[in-house]
């Protein structure tokens, strides 16, 4: 509430501004002094385009600063096997983008400075040029064209969740809702029961048909376990809103629709354990817990894969996340092997 009304007695402000300038110019129109006030002398224009050019390195120096503070910010490597394709893809796209940021933004300043209005300049008349057209128009369409073909290459890596045969992979269902995530495995037999929204009641918070023998080993729980290097497919239902399953450390992302089943695959290839000891997450876990014994948290903080919703879906939307655990495949068995199945909880 607070912030609403600093943004209402702002607007106001500015509001207040504009009319002090409408008076100010209405008062030299009557004193006789508003037509001269309104010429623009070479001195002005000449000064505006120093001002463009100061205003240009502030400008850069504010956006390669920030750049550069936060970098501190960004993810760790990836822990996947296609993610470091994924993170080229987008240093790709990073890299082109400021190169046509700073090109552009350069011109525009060092114009405006350059060709800032003089007494007696006459401007030249340049309607049309078929070259420039053209090359304005194919050089984009080629990189873009590049650019789009790499994303769907690696598109296709990520989200063919049939590119493995089905005893390769492991398959997990998860199931989303306001505010939280569940996890199914395939029991022993490695087929999913039959499931459905009508079914939801009481403990069956994903509506698992109990009639359904295939069911009856199917394993619910609360933390997801991956074991490195082993394919998993993830498939996703949503109970009520669109969310979005995000695994950042692993680079894919899904929406969770309702009424329909969404899936991707990819092979985690760092364990929890690896993780933690990546000199990154080392730096950045210890920066996190001198800020929480400055504010008096006993505890330290441990890193954990996570999974969140990445799309706004209502009041809690920032606590529905799941804590994701990759080991090795002796342990994710020895953990699967604790698991009660469905039909004995």
């Amino acid at each position: 509430m607070i912030g609403f009304f600093i943004f209402i007695g702002i607007i106001l402000l500015v509001i207040a501004a504009i009319q002090l300038v409408k008076v100010l110019d209405l008062a030299a129109v009557l004193q006789g002094k508003g037509d001269d006030n309104e010429v623009t002398t070479e001195r002005d224009n000449r000064t505006n385009g120093i001002l463009y050019i100061v205003f240009m390195v502030i400008f850069f120096a504010f956006v390669i600063g920030l750049t550069m503070k936060y970098a501190e910010f960004q993810l760790p490597s990836p822990a996947s096997e296609h993610g470091q394709g994924i993170d080229d893809m987008m240093h790709l796209n990073l890299v082109i983008i400021s190169a046509v940021f700073f090109l552009t933004n350069i011109l525009l300043f060092f114009f405006a400075f350059k060709y800032h209005g003089r007494k007696n300049s006459k401007a030249t008349f340049y309607p049309h040029n078929n070259k420039l057209e053209m090359a304005w128009t194919i050089a984009p369409m080629i990189v873009l064209a590049g650019l789009i073909t790499y994303g769907l290459t690696m598109w296709n890596r990520v989200m063919d969740a049939n590119k493995y045969a089905e005893e390769d992979y492991l398959h997990i269902e998860l199931y989303a809702k306001q505010f939280d995530w569940t996890a199914r495995y395939a029991g022993v037999d490695g087929k999913f029961g039959k499931a459905s929204f009508r079914l939801i009641e009481g403990t069956n918070a994903l509506g698992l048909d109990v009639n359904d023998p295939a069911g009856s080993d199917d394993k619910v729980v609360k933390e997801l376990h991956l074991p490195k290097g082993k394919p998993v497919k993830l498939s996703f239902r949503s109970r009520d809103v669109i969310h979005s399953a995000y695994l950042p450390h692993f680079r894919v992302q899904m929406n969770c629709v309702p009424g329909m089943t969404t899936q991707f695959a990819f092979t985690p290839s760092k364990t929890t354990a690896e993780m933690r000891e990546d000199p990154y997450v080392i730096n950045k876990y210890a920066k996190i817990n001198q800020l929480r014994k400055q504010r008096g948290e006993a505890e330290d903080a441990e890193f954990n894969y996570i999974l969140l919703c990445n799309k706004i879906c209502g009041m809690a939307h920032n606590n529905m996340q799941m804590k994701v655990v990759v080991e090795s495949e002796e342990e994710f068995n020895a953990w699967f092997a604790k698991q009660k199945a469905f039909g004995e909880q």
